[in-house]
C-alpha cells in the first residue's frame, strides 16, 4: 500500500499555493522543489503519468549535467536520490573531419585536472533522474504533483494567476511558471511570441555498447553534415546525439539495427572497438526558438519554453537548471521581503538575468554549428587552426570550461552548492 505522501503527490490536488508550474519533466520539479524547499507552497503539473519513465528499461535517453546542475541538485535534494552513481565526465575531445577520414590534426582536448572542481560534468540516464525527481518530491511536505491532467486554460488579475486542467479542475496561485517545452502552452495562452528558424536538421539520439572502455573520455566530433557527440555512460556504454541533415536522418532512422551501425561506422571511427545498440533510437528535428519575452503578468517562462537551442554541447538541460536556480532565487528573495511575487517587476528581475545569457549561448550555439557544418576548404582551415590555437592557450581553456560548467559570471546560489 502507498504511503500517506506518496499518495498525496499522486492523488492528491492543492486548491491555493504561492506557485503553480505546468511541465512535470525535469526543469518543472527542480523548480518546485526549491521553492518548496524554502518554504513557498507548489503544485506541479504533468499531462503524463508519474511513474512511466522512471520504470522503464533503459533506452538510450541520458544528459550530460554541468558541475552547476550537479550542485543544484545537490541543493534540491535530488542527487543522493539517484539510482546508480553517475558517470564523471573526466575529459573532453572536440575534432573536425569528414565520415571515413578520421579528425583532422588540430583538435581540443579539455581535461578535469584543469579545474579545481573534479570532473567537468555527469551522465544521467534520464529514467534515473526522473526516478530521483519523484522520490525527492515524495519527501517534500510544501509540493504537490498533479500528474495526468493536461492545462487547457489559465488567466489572470491583479491577485493571482489560475488554471483550469481538462478533468475541469481549477488551481489558483499567485505566479505561474511555465516549464512545458518549446511549445509551451503556458506561454501562447500568456500571448508571448516566439523568434526562430530550422537548422535543416535532425538529431538522432540513441545508445552503443562498445568493446573497449570509454575512459570517461566524451567526444564531440564536427561533420559536414552536423556534429555527433559520443558521452560516455557508466559500463561500456555510450550515449549518441547525431546531428544530420533531415533526409539522411530519416533514411537512417528506417534503416535495421545493423544497416544503421554501418552508417554510423565510418561517422563514429573505431577507437571503441565493435559496437552495439542499446535501447531505443529516438530523433527530434532541430531548430532555433526563443521567447520574445521570458515573462508576462504573473507568468514566467523556464527551460525549453524560454529558449530552445542546439544541442551542441548539451546545454538545453543545464541551461533550464541555470533558470531554475534564478526564478526560485528571485521568487523566494522577493517572498522573504513581503513583496508580491507575481508582480511584473518581481518577475523582470529574472528576465534580465536570464536572458542575455541564454540568448548569447543560444546564438553562439548557432554559429558554431553554421562554421562546421559545412564542407568549405577556407572555413576548415580556419576553424581547425582556431582549434588547435585556443588547445595551445591553458588560460583561454580553462575560461571555457568554466563557462561550461555554468561557473562563470554571475551563478545563481544553487548553482554554488548554496540553499536560498
Amino acid at each position: 500500500m502507498d504511503n500517506p505522501a506518496r499518495a498525496r503527490i499522486v492523488k492528491g490536488m492543492t486548491q491555493q499555493s504561492d506557485v503553480l508550474i505546468v511541465g512535470g519533466g525535469l526543469n518543472g520539479p527542480a523548480l518546485g522543489l526549491a521553492l518548496a524547499r524554502a518554504g513557498l507552497s507548489v503544485t506541479v503539473v504533468d499531462a503524463h503519468p508519474p511513474r512511466a519513465r522512471a520504470e522503464i528499461d533503459f533506452d538510450g535517453r541520458a544528459y550530460a549535467l554541468a558541475i552547476a546542475s550537479r550542485n543544484l541538485l545537490k541543493s534540491i535534494g535530488v542527487w543522493d536520490f539517484l539510482p546508480q552513481r553517475p558517470q564523471p565526465i573526466e575529459q573532453i575531445k572536440t575534432t573536425d573531419g569528414r565520415p571515413g577520414e578520421g579528425p583532422a590534426p588540430f583538435f581540443l582536448h579539455f581535461d578535469s585536472a584543469e579545474i579545481e572542481e573534479g570532473p567537468m560534468g555527469y551522465m544521467v540516464e534520464d529514467r534515473h533522474l526522473y526516478a530521483a525527481f519523484l522520490q525527492a518530491m515524495r519527501e517534500c511536505p510544501n509540493l504537490t504533483l498533479v500528474s495526468g491532467a493536461e492545462v487547457v486554460g489559465q488567466a489572470t488579475d491583479g491577485t493571482g494567476v489560475m488554471v483550469t486542467l481538462s478533468d475541469g479542475r481549477n488551481l489558483k496561485g499567485r505566479v505561474l511558471a511555465g516549464c512545458d517545452g518549446r511549445r509551451s502552452g503556458t506561454a501562447r495562452r500568456a500571448g508571448i511570441g516566439r523568434t526562430g528558424w530550422s537548422y535543416g536538421q535532425t538529431a538522432i539520439v540513441c545508445a552503443l555498447a562498445h568493446e573497449h572502455p570509454h575512459h570517461g573520455i566524451a567526444y564531440q566530433h564536427f561533420l559536414p553534415s552536423g556534429p555527433l557527440a559520443i558521452l560516455p555512460l557508466t559500463g561500456n556504454r555510450s550515449a549518441i546525439v547525431w546531428s544530420e541533415r533531415e533526409a539522411a536522418a530519416r533514411a537512417a532512422m528506417a534503416l535495421s539495427d545493423t544497416d544503421f551501425l554501418a552508417v554510423l561506422r565510418p561517422r563514429f571511427g573505431d577507437f571503441l572497438g565493435a559496437l552495439s545498440l542499446v535501447g531505443r533510437r529516438f530523433c527530434y528535428p532541430l531548430d532555433l526558438t526563443l521567447a520574445n519575452s521570458y515573462v508576462a503578468p504573473r507568468v514566467a517562462l523556464v527551460g525549453d519554453a524560454a529558449h530552445g537551442v542546439h544541442p551542441i554541447a548539451g546545454q538545453g538541460l543545464n541551461l533550464g537548471f541555470r533558470d531554475v536556480a534564478a526564478l526560485a532565487e528571485v521568487l523566494v528573495g522577493a517572498h522573504r521581503r513581503g513583496e508580491d511575487i507575481g508582480a511584473l517587476d518581481v518577475l523582470e528581475r529574472y528576465q534580465a538575468w536570464r536572458r542575455p545569457d541564454s540568448t548569447a549561448l543560444a546564438l553562439g550555439m548557432d554559429v558554431v554549428n553554421r562554421l562546421f557544418s559545412n564542407d568549405s576548404m577556407i572555413l576548415r582551415v580556419a576553424r581547425d587552426l582556431g582549434m588547435g590555437a585556443v588547445n595551445a592557450l591553458p588560460g583561454l581553456k580553462r575560461t571555457f570550461m568554466r563557462n561550461a560548467a555554468g561557473l562563470s559570471g554571475r551563478p545563481a546560489r544553487l548553482l554554488r552548492g548554496l540553499p536560498l
